[in-house]
């Protein structure tokens, strides 16, 4: 899946590419086989903050495949915003991540069970979810609407039960380590030395 194909798109260019996957992977976490190291240090690093069990239990996020999905997207697309623009080597660089991430749920899909002939239809399907939820994020992030926000992460982390105050808290969480990211080097970003918010200080915010 191209991802600098995204950026591009997001910059009013560009294409949605189809995913290309192969490898072998551990569902939603650490790799059987190390590939890059600096990107699999930050692949790590974006799984290891969206599975914080604060998500899952004060912000209400389904303790699901779906939910553990949904994180690791927004805290992906967080990711990925900061690294826009950054040039090519970054730009190669993020492509790999998030290459990485795919090939995780391609090899997540398979140790489920799912066969070999439904693999790629799923994946296409997590693919386009990714890029359908980066495109309604992104632009609350960029103009800082946090109504805007959290109506988006409702309709894609709690479609079925809806969680106005917890997504309300989730959709600040997001602006402050949005904000947070933009204030670290790149050189940092890229060797895995992310600082997360804390998303402890949001779980009982007044909203």
């Amino acid at each position: 899946m191209n991802f600098v194909a995204w950026q591009s798109h997001y910059r009013g260019i560009g294409h949605k590419a189809t995913p290309d996957l192969k490898g072998d992977a551990m569902l939603f976490g650490l790799f059987r086989r190390r590939t890059r190291d600096a990107e699999h240090k930050v692949y790590c690093e974006i799984v290891a903050q969206a599975r914080q069990p604060v998500f899952y239990t004060d912000f209400h996020v389904p303790d699901s495949v779906d939910g553990r999905f949904d994180m690791i997207v927004a805290h992906a697309v967080l990711y990925f915003r900061r690294m826009r623009g950054e040039g090519k080597s970054v730009s190669e660089f993020t492509q790999n991540v998030f290459d990485l991430f795919f090939l995780d749920m391609d090899a997540s899909l398979r140790e489920m069970g799912v066969s070999d002939t439904r693999v790629p239809k799923k994946v296409k399907v997590m693919g386009e979810a990714f890029y359908g939820r980066a495109d309604a994020y992104i632009p609350a992030i960029e103009s800082k609407n946090v109504e805007e926000l959290a109506e988006a992460l409702g309709r894609n982390i709690y479609p079925d039960a809806p969680e106005p105050v917890a997504q309300k808290r989730l959709a600040y969480y997001m602006l402050e380590a949005a904000e947070s990211l933009e204030g670290q080097t790149v050189e940092a970003l890229m060797n895995g030395s992310i600082v997360w918010s804390n998303p402890e200080k949001f779980k009982a915010l007044p909203v």
